[in-house]
């Protein structure tokens, strides 16, 4: 049996950045394997990866848009920034239809985007870390610019490829 496959929406580079400073100085090191990201399908079949592939170009062929960044979210053992879109959401709907059969329970579920930036730490260091990061919380904007996919290896992913939008 192949790999699972994840799929994320890809920010633009200052966007990124940000996020991945946040992570790296947040997330235990031990178990931070991954840049930030904005999961929006966590575990579709590997053996299905030309028809996902073939579903990620045809969903990129549209303009890129943007992402409001709308608070913070304690997650219990860590820290998330919350997202709203109705571009995302309309973007998630549409591949959520077409893979129905293979999607996982976690996956069937709303879907609710953000950003990690702290996990697997005691409840108080989260909620620490969300008071802190609340009290200079701006709400704005970031640019949602592609797809991508990745494969998941146990922990780490591998990336497969990558869809730009427009």
């Amino acid at each position: 049996m192949a790999d699972p496959l994840i799929v994320t929406l890809l920010l633009e580079p200052g966007a990124q950045e940000r996020f991945d400073r946040l992570r790296a100085e947040h997330f235990p090191r031990e178990r931070n394997h991954l840049t930030a990201h904005v999961t929006l399908f966590h575990a579709l079949p590997g053996e299905h990866e030309d028809a996902v592939t073939a579903d990620l170009a045809a969903a990129a062929g549209r303009p890129p848009f943007d992402v409001a960044v709308t608070g913070l979210r304690l997650l219990g053992r860590g820290v998330a920034y919350t997202l709203e879109s109705a571009e995302l959401a309309a973007l998630r709907s549409g591949l959520a239809a077409v893979w129905g059969p293979w999607l996982t329970r976690q996956d069937q579920q709303r879907h609710a985007p953000h950003v990690t930036v702290q996990n697997k730490v005691e409840p108080a260091v989260a909620r620490a870390l969300r008071d802190r990061l609340a009290a200079e919380f701006v709400p704005g904007t970031v640019g949602a610019t592609g797809l991508g996919l990745w494969r998941y290896l146990g922990g780490p992913w591998e990336p497969v490829a990558g869809f730009p939008f427009g």
